[in-house]
């Protein structure tokens, strides 16, 4: 059964529309994690020299110490970036396969990610060189060893429930954010209470046995929810708890585009992928104390103010406008079935967009804190924002042909599909350019004019907007039936 389930898998591959562009990026994706792997490596080996350098003489008890704030990332990562541990679900159910297979493969799935393995490439060189240079007793290794590993399995599957409870989720990362400011400022230390449990793995090497016995209790309770959940009228279908009914007459005021921009605020407040965008782009705001405070010695400089300034207040447009109209993917074909102009459907997301872009700047203000210079880019960025890019991203939303399952917000960050020749040169205008502009006029005469070259560029792609969205729609009107094609694959 489990070769049956492989080749489902092989033949979806191969099969998609998309197999080119995924044989390029995943041959590409592999490269990328094979280096991650080996930097991983290097990093264990070189961990116990360093901390005993210039740290600690014992550098076990340092990485014990740590470990839970280690946990508790990796959980985080695993939330926004592991996919969830679920097959073509749907087709199989017609099939004669036992419901027991289905959930099993699907689970042990995630036993071999990547998210899984990467910490084995840092974990184990460490202990290693904990065996042969710091002199530690190869069993005590051993078993620290193994109950880390019962850990991170037990995140592996701890992600599939926080994977579906958001409250629990941000929950953990204001706890995380909590802990970590209390341990900065001297308040509370709880590394003082964990520490010691780590350590004690090490000590006693038969206590690996606990998180190893968690980590089976946290597979079955994950199996015994998907098999709960596996069918087409409970799990796999969407639930509304609450009907409301918001009229929003208040966006009456934009005409015949008010019908599109209700529908986005709706998508926004009512899916799970829609609000991960919408709190990444509150996240995006703060991007700027990397740049502004110093904190990082290589943006410390006038050019990366422009930089930043185009993130903090286009976090929204970046992140919701590069997938239009991968959005309406589920009901795209009912709506080009209709009799709705693009122009209209297009400037719907644009004033969105534009909307969200002023409401970011007014929240960044705070950056006049770090000088008229710091918030002068935020500005700025905004007007390039709002007269540029949120063109240039509508314009490479033309070929992003993603459908997005917005009950999951897997691939929140982007999608491998996402990237192509056209998206990445499309890039150029929108990070390369407005730091070329400020160059000239900052070399020329100084920062104050950089500023006000990077807002002219922008005043006039507004003013020239009727025309660029004329080339626009163009452009979505010849990718229309790829873009349908593409919205019917399931892989």
């Amino acid at each position: 059964m489990l070769k049956y389930f492989i080749s489902l898998e092989w033949k979806s591959f191969f099969r998609s529309t998309s197999f080119k562009v995924n044989l390029a990026l995943k041959i590409l994706m592999i490269i990328g994690a094979v280096f991650m792997l080996l930097y991983a490596t290097l990093i264990g080996v070189g961990a116990y020299f360093l901390i005993e350098d210039h740290v600690d003489p014992n550098p076990l008890k340092i990485i014990n110490k740590f470990l839970i704030f280690y946990l508790v990332v990796d959980l985080a990562i695993r939330y926004f970036l592991q996919k969830m541990p679920i097959v073509n679900i749907k087709p199989l159910l017609y099939l004669p396969l036992k419901k027991n297979e289905i959930v099993s493969f699907g689970i042990n799935k995630t036993i071999i990610s990547f998210f899984n393995i990467i910490h084995g490439f840092f974990f184990i060189p460490f202990s290693i060189v904990l065996i042969a240079k710091g002199g530690h007793d190869f069993v005590n290794v051993l078993g620290w060893h193994i109950a880390l590993l019962g850990l991170f399995f037990c995140n592996n599957f701890i992600n599939i429930f926080v994977n579906s409870k958001d409250a629990v989720f941000y929950s953990i990362i204001l706890v995380l954010f909590g802990l970590v400011a209390l341990l900065y400022f001297d308040v509370f230390d709880i590394t003082i209470y964990t520490a010691p449990v780590f350590q004690a793995f090490f000590d006693t090497p038969y206590l690996a046995i606990i998180p190893l016995i968690l980590a089976y209790i946290l597979y079955k309770m994950a199996f015994s929810y998907f098999r709960k959940n596996l069918y087409l009228d409970a799990g796999l279908a969407k639930k509304v708890a609450i009907a409301e009914t918001d009229n929003m007459l208040w966006l009456d005021r934009f005409g015949s585009v008010s019908t599109f921009l209700k529908n986005d605020i709706k998508l926004i407040r009512r899916n799970k992928r829609s609000k991960t965008t919408v709190i990444m782009s509150v996240i995006f705001i703060f991007y700027g104390m990397l740049f502004f405070t110093g904190a990082v010695e290589m943006y410390d400089g006038p050019f990366w103010r422009v930089f930043a300034g185009i993130f903090i207040s286009g976090g929204f447009l970046f992140s919701f406008g590069q997938f239009v109209p991968s959005w309406d993917s589920a009901y795209y074909p009912l709506m080009m079935s209709q009799n709705i102009r693009y122009k209209e459907y297009l400037e719907s997301k644009w004033y969105l967009m534009v909307i969200a872009t002023v409401i970011s700047t007014v929240i960044a203000s705070f950056y006049l804190y770090f000088g008229w210079q710091a918030y002068a880019a935020v500005v700025v960025g905004a007007i390039y924002n709002i007269g540029v890019n949120s063109h240039v991203v509508l314009w490479g939303g033309a070929y992003i042909k993603t459908p997005i399952d917005l009950s999951t917000n897997k691939k929140a960050f982007g999608d491998k599909k996402a990237f192509n020749v056209k998206t990445l040169l499309l890039t150029i205008p929108k990070l390369v350019l407005p730091m070329v502009i400020y160059a000239v006029g900052h070399f020329l005469y100084g920062e104050i004019l950089g500023f006000v070259l990077v807002a002219v560029f922008g005043v006039i792609g507004f003013l020239f907007k009727n025309k660029v969205f004329s080339i626009i729609e163009k452009i979505y009107k010849a990718e229309k039936y790829k873009t349908l094609a593409a919205y019917k694959q399931n892989n």
